[in-house]
């Protein structure tokens, strides 16, 4: 096991905003980041990972010695990596790869992706995207939130939003530009979303495995395979592939595909493992059934 570098970054900015409306306005912020990138090698085969935090306070970090440890153990447990079936099963993604899915969400309910007609969620405003136990907020005004705040990049004022309630989507995500060519009002979202938390459960990691049972633990996706205006989903992943609610064996060049209208209405469940180190707060997300193409 080696070092593959290590990162420490520490930013302090002050932003000033001004518009031909009279709106003038001053955000200063500050954001703090470790990281510690590894690699190791067994039987001639070699496995990366990291590990890192953020923080708009540097003292509320993790340790860095932590920071490096995990790092170390994530990759070590990624070598003797083996390939699987070709199959559909159940696929259960960590935090740090929930967020991407809700990622495609807002693209896809934002004003430019509605007035280009280039959406997979295109006029469902009103109607039921996610399971009906699901919702998804936004504070733009949670101190030390790392994307908090009080205007948009228009200068618009934020607010409080329920973008989804018990799946059902609410609003879209509106500059006034494109609010004005869907003849709608601006929602304060130039710049995008801020401060998201979706609903969740009770269950940690392990319960989480528990839950899955058999199927595809997903701790890294690779490549661009999303279309966000058909849907298709089609990306490069490696995890672990899981059996009786316990890690078995890391696997590697496998792909998952499905559409994401369907993964949406699938989730099963959401933990209680949130990853915060994001303004898209989310814990691991568990779909009903995906393709797994690997092995034929």
């Amino acid at each position: 096991v080696n070092s593959e570098g290590a990162g420490v970054d520490s930013t302090l900015s002050l932003g000033v905003y001004g518009n031909s409306h009279g709106f003038l306005a001053a955000r200063l912020k500050s954001r703090h980041s470790i990281s510690c990138s590894v690699v190791a090698e067994h039987n001639g085969a070699m496995q990366r990972d990291y590990w890192y935090d953020s923080s708009r306070i540097a003292s509320l970090m993790d340790d860095p010695k932590n920071i490096g440890q995990i790092a170390a153990q994530r990759t070590v447990k990624r070598l003797d990596a083996q390939k699987i079936k070709t199959q559909t099963a159940p696929v259960l993604f960590s935090p740090e790869m929930a967020r991407g899915l809700f990622s495609n969400v807002f693209s896809a309910i934002g004003g430019t992706s509605q007035y280009r007609k280039a959406s997979f969620l295109l006029d469902k405003l009103d109607q039921i995207i996610l399971p009906t136990w699901l919702s998804i907020n936004e504070d733009p005004f949670v101190l030390q939130g790392l994307n908090s705040a009080s205007y948009d990049g228009e200068g618009v004022a934020t607010k409080v939003n329920e973008i989804v309630t018990s799946g059902r989507l609410n609003t879209y995500l509106l500059s006034s530009y494109s609010a004005r060519k869907l003849g709608r009002r601006t929602t304060g979202h130039a710049g995008g979303v801020r401060n998201i938390s979706i609903s969740r459960g009770e269950k940690d990691l392990t319960a989480m495995l528990k839950t899955l049972d058999n199927g595809l633990f997903v701790t890294e996706l690779m490549g661009q395979g999303v279309n966000t205006i058909t849907g298709d989903y089609s990306r490069g992943a490696a995890g672990f592939w899981v059996e009786n609610g316990e890690i078995k064996y890391p696997v590697e060049e496998i792909t998952i595909a499905g559409n994401l209208t369907d993964m949406l209405k699938g989730i099963v469940e959401i933990g209680a493992d949130i990853d915060k180190r994001s303004s898209l707060h989310v814990g691991s997300l568990l779909i009903e059934k995906m393709m797994i193409a690997g092995n034929d």
